[in-house]
């Protein structure tokens, strides 16, 4: 899929408090990384994932699902198989009043869910990373000599 990057922009600039499904205590793992990025850009990240329910992760409580999540998530970003989207959608749509977004991280795609959450007026963005889009969109990635085509006055 392609999204026009005003769209990509205006989910990253609005979102405020996101749910990171699937994300590991690990260091070394993507899921780690991009929510370590997204809680030092600014948003409040809440992770979650059963298996490390109760442990800390930037400065926040391990949730064992999205129904122990606070509910002013606005955005749920998913690192699981694409094959547990659906449940995840769902329960998101049931519990979470103020989202906004589901996004679904590289390699990461489900039609049928995303068309169920477009129809409950939830934007959706698959097989993208929201710490890329940032880094792109805002010009961080020219830093390490990436060429974003963005252009900008920004030195």
């Amino acid at each position: 899929m392609t999204y026009d990057d005003s769209f990509l922009r205006d989910i990253l600039k609005r979102s405020r408090v996101i749910a990171v499904v699937g994300v590991s205590p690990n260091e070394v793992r993507p899921s780690y990384y991009v929510a370590r990025y997204l809680s030092l850009k600014g948003y409040r990240v809440i992770p979650v994932n059963p298996g490390h329910a109760g442990k800390r992760l930037f400065g926040q409580e391990v949730r064992a699902s999205l129904a122990e999540c606070p509910k002013d998530v606005d955005m749920v970003d998913i690192f699981r198989r694409s094959d547990a989207v659906p449940e995840i959608v769902d329960e998101a749509l049931a519990i979470l009043p103020g989202l906004r977004t589901i996004w679904m991280q590289i390699g990461v795609m489900h039609d049928g869910a995303a068309e169920k959450a477009r129809a409950a007026g939830v934007d959706v963005v698959m097989n993208r990373c929201p710490k890329i889009e940032y880094q792109r969109l805002f010009g961080e990635l020219r830093m390490g000599g990436f060429a974003t085509g963005i252009i900008s006055s920004k030195l």
